[in-house]
């Protein structure tokens, strides 16, 4: 008898380690139910984010669908404009947002961010023929963005410190809006993501990527500030695939070698 009950004891115990673990993804009603991950995007950041049909596909819809996978939750995208992200996390209408997210100090007033995932450069998208040649040229010249970037916010920063002298910024909802602007002459260079550049680049003929790379910076996942239980999940999720490669293989699905 005594057995028994430490073993009851016992499965007890596990069950609520368990269940304490798996905290995050825990039914909301009290019935059991699954806890739905939503995740914040801006779905028009290729390879990162992107429709594919009507579904949005790409690195960070992977990374994060099998982080939810993992977690036992459930897993939707929402798709909206990127400065609206942020405020979705902090509001509690996402759980995460991910959408090629770099941590700046302005941002961590907001929300908390897990470890990087992922690393990447703003570089320049300019015409063939422009007289832009480095970041250095960036003079008395008209720069597009994406609303919200850190592109844009490291470009509009140097304008207004005085690193560069009579620009102004020209700010897009997304990152295409802005290349088409380019390609229509309206603007002279466009500030964006590495990875999104080249497939801009690549659609668009008479464009080129600067060789000097404007800035480095690291990707990683917005939770709403305070929510360490969720933070830290998604950190112990993030080193494993690390450790075992299933980021990495990821990534390379999306992004091959030069």
């Amino acid at each position: 008898m005594i057995m028994k009950y430490f073993k009851k004891v016992l499965c007890v115990m596990l069950a609520a380690l368990m269940l304490a673990s798996f905290a995050a993804c825990s039914g909301n009603s009290g019935d059991g139910a699954k806890k739905t991950l939503v995740m914040a995007t801006n779905a028009y950041f290729p390879p990162y984010e992107y429709y594919e049909g009507q579904d949005i596909v790409g690195i960070d819809v992977e990374i994060m669908a099998a982080i939810a996978e993992k977690m036992g939750c459930d897993f939707e995208v929402a798709d909206m404009e990127f400065d609206s992200i942020i405020n979705a996390v902090d509001s509690g209408k996402a759980d995460v947002g991910l959408a090629g997210m770099t941590v700046t100090e302005d941002r961590l007033k907001n929300v908390d961010f897990s470890d990087s995932y992922a690393t990447s450069k703003q570089v320049i998208i300019v015409p063939e023929d422009s007289k832009i040649a480095s970041p250095d040229d960036l003079n008395n010249v008209k720069i597009g963005v994406q609303l919200g970037t850190t592109g844009d916010i490291y470009i509009s920063g140097d304008i207004e410190d005085g690193v560069y002298t009579g620009s102004s910024v020209e700010q897009y909802n997304s990152g295409m809006e802005a290349v088409l602007s380019l390609t229509q002459g309206k603007i002279d260079a466009v500030v964006i993501d590495e990875q999104p550049a080249k497939v801009f680049v690549e659609k668009n003929e008479g464009l080129k990527i600067l060789d000097a790379e404007y800035v480095e910076e690291e990707y990683a996942i917005a939770v709403k500030k305070g929510n360490t239980e969720l933070l830290d999940q998604i950190n112990e999720v993030l080193a494993e695939m690390k450790e075992n490669g299933e980021l990495q293989q990821i990534i390379d699905k999306y992004i091959t070698a030069d």
